[in-house]
C-alpha cells in the first residue's frame, strides 16, 4: 500500500465484496506498536542504567575523536530527519509552495534518506550505552539520555505502523512526525551543545 492510499472505514466491506479490517483491529495493532516501541525504550534505558561504562573509546571513522564523530554524525542525522520531513509532506501533498505530486525519486528517496539517517545513529547510540551509560549529572544530559531511549522506541512503533494498513490514515504522519522531532531535540541535546561549548573540530 502506498503513502497516497487511504483507509475506508464507512463500509464494513471493499467494492469487491472483501471485508475490510475494523476500526477496532486498527485501534489494537495500533498500541501493539506502540507498547512493543515502549518495551524497547524501556530495555534499552534498563541496560544502560545497570550496565557498567567501559569508558573506552571505538571507531572514529576518521574524525579525531570519539566526540567529534558523534557530534557531526548526529547532526547528519538530524539534516537528514528534516529532509525526510519535507519529502513526507511532499507525497502527502503538504509541502508549503509546491502543487504538483510527488516524483517516483523522492518516494524512493524518501525512504533511503530515513535509511542512511538511522544508520548515522547506530555508532554514536553504540558509544553512549556501551562507554557513557544512562547520566543524570544535569538537566540536559538527562533530557539526552531519556531522548535517546525514546528515538528507537518511537523507531519500532513507526517500522510497525509503516508495514501495517489497519491504523487510521493520520498514524503514520503522526508518528513519522515524533521521531524526526526525537532526533531534533536529541541532537539539540548533544551535538549543538557540543558545537557551541567546544566548537567545530573536524
Amino acid at each position: 500500500m502506498s503513502i497516497s492510499e487511504t483507509h475506508e472505514t464507512t463500509d464494513p466491506t471493499e467494492s469487491d465484496g472483501q471485508p475490510t479490517t475494523p476500526p477496532e483491529n486498527g485501534l489494537r495493532f495500533l498500541l501493539v506498536a506502540v507498547a512493543a516501541g515502549a518495551a524497547i525504550s524501556l530495555a534499552l534505558g534498563t541496560y544502560a542504567k545497570v550496565h557498567t561504562p567501559t569508558g573506552d573509546t571505538i571507531a572514529t571513522f576518521g574524525f579525531p575523536a570519539v566526540l567529534p564523530m558523534k557530534a557531526w554524525l548526529a547532526t547528519g542525522a538530524a539534516a537528514l530527519a528534516l529532509v525526510q520531513v519535507a519529502t513526507a509532506m511532499w507525497m502527502w501533498g503538504r509541502l508549503p509552495g509546491v502543487d504538483r505530486p510527488a516524483p517516483p525519486w523522492a518516494v524512493h528517496g524518501h525512504r533511503w534518506i530515513g535509511t542512511i539517517a538511522f544508520l548515522l545513529t547506530l555508532p554514536v547510540a553504540y558509544h553512549c550505552l556501551w562507554a557513557l551509560g544512562f547520566q543524570d549529572t544535569s538537566v540536559r544530559i538527562l533530557a539526552h539520555s531519556l531522548l535517546g531511549c525514546a528515538f528507537y522506541g518511537a523507531f519500532t512503533t513507526k517500522m510497525l505502523v509503516l508495514r501495517s494498513d489497519r491504523v487510521p490514515p493520520a498514524t503514520l504522519p503522526i508518528v513519522g512526525g515524533l521521531l524526526s522531532t526525537v532526533l531534533v531535540a536529541l541532537w539539540w541535546t548533544s551535538s549543538w551543545w557540543f558545537f557551541t561549548t567546544i566548537g567545530f573540530p573536524w
